[in-house]
């Protein structure tokens, strides 16, 4: 069978990607690019053509009995390692991000810290030209007081 033969496809793999191609011409796409990307849509979809006739499918089935019985057939000692291996990482893993959420804590202390050195520096500056202004005010009033009236 040649390459892009679609003879091994069903009727209704074949309309649906004739309905998938109609849909991206709609959207603006050349005529190649809307084929190519309603039969990689259906391949996507159903794993290829599904009409029998071929050895195919019968290999997929066996292929994935045989793996599942090697699965059921691993010894409990690998499966232990491999659990006590997972747990090592996972347990890494979690130190690294209690490590990463420490240092991002630190930061954001470190920050809040300096925004209130900074408040309060102003708030100094700010206090001490008011009481500044308070003290003109004061000058300027017993200035007035002192003077007689004429």
């Amino acid at each position: 069978m040649p390459r892009g033969d679609k003879s091994s496809y069903t009727d209704k793999q074949k309309r649906q990607a004739e309905h998938i191609e109609e849909s991206e011409k709609d959207e603006g796409r050349s005529e190649a690019a809307a084929e190519r990307i309603a039969w990689a849509t259906v391949n996507k979809q159903d794993g290829g053509g599904k009409k029998g006739g071929g050895t195919r499918k019968a290999t997929k089935k066996t292929a994935k009995k045989a793996t599942t019985k090697k699965a059921v057939k691993k010894p409990a000692t690998k499966k232990a390692a491999k659990k006590t291996a997972t747990g090592k990482a996972t347990k890494k893993a979690a130190t690294k991000k209690a490590a990463k959420k420490a240092t991002t804590k630190k930061a954001v202390r470190k920050s809040a810290a300096k925004k209130v050195a900074k408040k309060t520096t102003t708030g100094k500056a700010t206090k001490k030209a008011a009481t500044k202004k308070a003290a003109k005010k004061t000058t300027a009033r017993m200035a007035a007081k002192k003077t007689p009236a004429r």
